[in-house]
């Protein structure tokens, strides 16, 4: 069977950069989620066109996608991986770690800005968006993940900063 890893998580997590550690190391499809569901200027992809480009990459045999994308196409994606990484710190983290990206890039030092957007989201509304996607859609990520995991899919939990540096050094040795 092919390999099809779902990376998800709250934003700043380092999701994408361990997501293309595992796409180049398992020579398979790297997807970041972001990139169909933000144009330049952070404005959202149109529902159905997001939706396309999305179910057409987890229909294929083989891939790592990361990131949250819509809501309502997390279930889809979960449902057809062979491998989960669920990347859930504590909220501070989150915000740390997505200051740190937020200085990085107003610095110009930022290697890989989320999703190729050119220039970074406005602070407030990222800090926002951590906050909410904490309160309202981690529980039930958490949940499909338990499901999933009862139906016998991997499902690896990143709880720290130090769980995701362990876990990325592992990548070789798993390939």
């Amino acid at each position: 069977m092919m390999a099809r890893i779902v990376i998800i998580g709250n934003a700043g997590g380092g999701k994408s950069t361990l997501a293309r550690r595992l796409g180049a190391e398992r020579g398979i499809l790297h997807v970041e989620v972001d990139r169909f569901l933000w144009h330049d200027g952070w404005v959202p992809t149109p529902t159905g066109v997001y939706d396309r480009l999305h179910d057409d990459v987890i229909q294929q045999d083989a891939w790592v996608v990361d990131g949250l994308g819509r809501q309502a196409s997390i279930p889809r994606r979960l449902a057809r991986a062979t491998e989960v990484i669920l990347v859930d710190m504590p909220l501070w983290m989150h915000f740390w770690l997505a200051a740190e990206r937020q200085i990085a890039w107003a610095n110009g030092t930022l290697e890989h800005a989320p999703g190729g957007i050119t220039q970074a989201p406005p602070t407030e509304a990222l800090f926002r968006t951590i906050w909410e996607v904490d309160r309202d859609w981690m529980p039930g990520i958490r949940t499909l993940c338990t499901d999933i995991e009862r139906k016998g899919t991997a499902v690896q939990r990143i709880g720290s900063v130090e769980d995701l540096d362990r876990f990325a050094k592992t990548i070789g040795a798993r390939a």
